[in-house]
């Protein structure tokens, strides 16, 4: 097991990583509230290095949208509101501002399920994502991301016409028309075929890589998130219950069990192990 810590800061594994590059992004002790009564996530403290690709695991249910949500401003759109805590982006407190002034600085989330828009045309979408921009680049920055996804070149009718995997490359497309430093990455792989999630993921790494943008991945896939990233977290009922390297949770024997199929056909809770000590992060 990756020992426990009774301090809210990071663990030895992710204060490793940060100690390697400079956390772009810190979500320090926050709490969510829906409605002014419900509360979703209860003290969940992490952090994304620059330049890295970070997992954000957990069943469904467990707070992971909604962490993305705290992070994006998206919040505000379904009554919901960061009431404790910090959310620091590049040094700055961005909890609780508006969407569009998240993405002026330079967070760009692309949801679960895709959400892109129907009735336009593939070009119309990629412009519509560069709508905080008002360089001269767009044009060029459309040609670099058809370089990135070479079938979106070919569709020239409306982007409810494409399959479910060329609109989850859209979906990326539209996000990287921002010039963001980050990207949030809510289920990539959601409704994909295998050979497609390898594909998506595949220019996951690719982006991160040659562009250098940081991402924060929110992913059923576990095996694939883990794949992917070079840290991860794993989430439930609102809370951070276990981080680490991709080693260490790759190694982990409840891991193993309750993510990546090494147990029975049923996956089990992490709070049903008696010997699973809790992350006391929320203190």
């Amino acid at each position: 097991m990756i020992e426990a810590q009774t301090r809210p800061a990071q663990a030895d594994g992710a204060a490793a990583v940060a100690d390697a590059r400079p956390p772009l992004l810190t979500v320090n002790n926050i709490e969510v509230v829906y409605d002014e009564v419900i509360l979703v996530l209860r003290g969940v403290s992490l952090e994304v290095p620059e330049g890295e690709i970070v997992a954000l695991l957990g069943p469904n249910g467990a707070g992971k949208s909604t962490t993305l949500k705290a992070i994006s401003g998206l919040l505000q759109t379904e009554d919901g509101e960061v009431t404790r805590g910090n959310v620091t982006f590049m040094g700055e407190e961005i909890a609780n501002l508006a969407p569009e002034e998240i993405v002026r600085r330079g967070i760009f989330q692309v949801m679960e399920g895709r959400r892109i828009v129907e009735d336009m045309t593939v070009i119309e979408n990629l412009r519509l994502g560069a709508y905080t921009r008002r360089d001269a680049g767009v044009k060029r920055d459309i040609d670099m991301v058809f370089d990135y996804f070479p079938r979106l070149r070919e569709r020239t009718g409306l982007a409810g016409y494409l399959s479910g995997g060329e609109q989850q490359m859209l979906a990326i497309s539209r996000a990287l028309m921002a010039r963001p430093k980050m990207i949030l990455l809510d289920e990539p792989s959601m409704g994909l075929s295998p050979l497609l999630v390898k594909e998506v993921f595949s220019i996951i790494r690719e982006l991160n890589r040659e562009l250098k943008i940081t991402m924060l991945l929110v992913e059923q896939n576990a095996r694939m998130a883990l794949h992917t990233a070079g840290f991860g977290y794993i989430m439930e009922s609102g809370k951070i219950v276990l981080d680490g390297t991709r080693d260490e949770l790759v190694n982990n024997e409840d891991v193993k069990e309750f993510y990546l199929g090494g147990g029975g056909d049923e996956r089990r809770s992490f709070k049903n192990l008696k010997s699973y000590k809790r992350r006391k992060r929320w203190l």
